[in-house]
């Protein structure tokens, strides 16, 4: 906790690590909500 955090350099992106796995950690839920099936109702009609 006393160390800075370390960096991911490529190119022009300078992002700290634990950054960088919030993102994908948030990328990863993202892909999971667009692939999970929505709960249905019942068939039967009104």
């Amino acid at each position: 906790m006393d160390t800075p955090a370390q960096y991911f350099d490529w190119a022009f992106i300078h992002i700290s690590y634990p950054n960088l796995i919030v993102i994908g950690v948030m990328l990863v839920l993202f892909a999971v909500a667009l692939v999970a099936p929505f709960p249905h109702g019942s068939d039967r009609d009104a």
